[in-house]
């Protein structure tokens, strides 16, 4: 079993930024990639990015790919997310998720692992 923990959650003024971490426990060694979805109230969860613990490959979704930075430091099997200019529509709980595929892994039923969640609210 993989334990993830969240962090870094909280009130961002538009045009601010964030910067989310995630450490990962337990059966670490089984761990491939690593990644991000947030979901807003009423919608679906949505893929943000991810990174492989293999390769260093990081890959931001379309819709936040000029805004988003994700990166590592597999020593602390810890993965973070930065994103800038944020928007309203950025509210989002944002998770931390961990999948034992390898290569860049983008779909949603190949993380196993799920964080609780951290709120990031986007408000003046």
């Amino acid at each position: 079993q993989v334990q993830l923990v969240e962090s870094g959650g909280g009130l961002v003024q538009p045009g601010g930024s964030l910067r989310l971490s995630c450490a990962a426990s337990g059966s670490i060694f089984s761990i491939n990639a690593m990644g991000w979805y947030r979901q807003a109230p009423g919608a679906e969860r949505e893929f943000v990015a991810t990174i492989s613990w293999s390769s260093g490959i990081t890959y931001c979704a379309d819709s936040v790919k000029s805004r988003c930075t994700i990166s590592g430091d597999r020593a602390k099997s810890t993965v973070y997310l930065r994103m800038s200019n944020l928007k309203l529509d950025d509210t989002a709980v944002y998770y931390c998720a961990a999948s034992t595929s390898m290569g860049v892994v983008t779909k949603t039923g190949e993380y196993a692992y799920w964080g609780q969640g951290t709120q990031v609210t986007v408000s003046s």
